[in-house]
C-alpha cells in the first residue's frame, strides 16, 4: 500500500532511440531520481507484446512446440505463443513505446492465430488467464495468457519463413517433468501452467 507522501516515481530527462524499427524500440535514457539526483545510462526496450496459449487436446494432453531459442542457444518447448501485430493500427512502420500495447480483442485474435498456424489445432473453449508485463523492469511489452482446452486438429501448420518447429502432445505428468528438468525453458510460459492449473481447480 502507498501513501500520499510517497514519491517513487522516476522522471524521463532524456533519451536516445539506439536502435528502433519493426522488431525493436532500444533506448538509452536518462532520469531524475526521487530525491533530484539524475542517473544515467538506464537501458529499456519495446518489442511486440505477445499472446501465450496453454492449450490441451481432447484427451488432455498439453499441446507444447520445440524450437530453437537464439537467447539460450538451445532448443526448448514450451506452449504456442506469437507475437501481436501493431503495424495496422499504427501511423510509423517502426516499434514505438506505445503502439506495442495491445487490446485485448487484437490479443486473442493473436492468440486464436498462432494456435492454428503453429500446430493446426483449434479451439471452441477459451479462457483469459491474465495479461502482465512481460518483463517489468526492462520493457513494458504485455505478454497476455490463455487457455484453450478440447482443441482439435483441423489442419496442417503454417509457418512462416524463419519459423521452424514441430509439435509435441505431452500428458500432465511428462509437461511437468520437462518443467522440473530443464527442458520447458520459458519462465512465463511456466506460469502460465500454473494459471491454468489454478483455473481448473477453481
Amino acid at each position: 500500500m502507498t501513501t500520499k507522501n510517497e514519491n517513487l516515481t522516476w522522471k524521463e530527462v532524456n533519451v536516445e532511440h539506439v536502435c528502433q524499427d519493426a522488431w525493436i524500440d532500444f533506448r538509452k535514457c536518462d532520469y531524475e531520481l526521487p530525491n533530484g539526483e539524475v542517473i544515467g545510462p538506464v537501458y529499456n526496450y519495446s518489442k511486440h507484446s505477445f499472446a501465450v496459449v496453454v492449450a490441451t487436446d481432447e484427451n488432455g494432453h498439453f499441446i507444447c512446440v520445440r524450437q530453437y531459442r537464439h537467447g539460450i542457444d538451445e532448443i526448448t518447448t514450451e506452449f504456442p505463443a506469437g507475437g501481436i501485430e501493431y503495424k495496422e493500427k499504427s501511423d510509423v512502420p517502426y516499434i514505438t513505446k506505445d503502439n506495442i500495447v495491445a487490446t485485448e480483442e487484437d490479443a486473442f485474435l493473436a492468440a486464436r492465430r498462432e494456435l492454428q498456424e503453429e500446430t493446426g489445432y483449434v479451439s471452441n473453449d477459451w479462457k483469459h488467464l491474465l495479461t502482465i508485463p512481460a518483463n517489468a523492469t526492462l520493457s513494458n511489452s504485455r505478454v497476455h495468457i490463455y487457455a484453450a482446452t478440447g482443441c482439435k486438429k483441423v489442419s496442417s501448420q503454417e509457418l512462416d519463413e524463419t519459423e521452424f518447429l514441430y509439435v509435441k502432445l505431452l500428458p500432465e505428468e511428462e509437461l511437468l517433468k520437462r518443467i522440473h528438468g530443464g527442458d520447458f525453458k520459458q519462465s512465463i510460459h511456466v506460469l502460465a501452467y500454473y494459471l491454468f492449473k489454478e483455473k481448473q481447480n477453481n
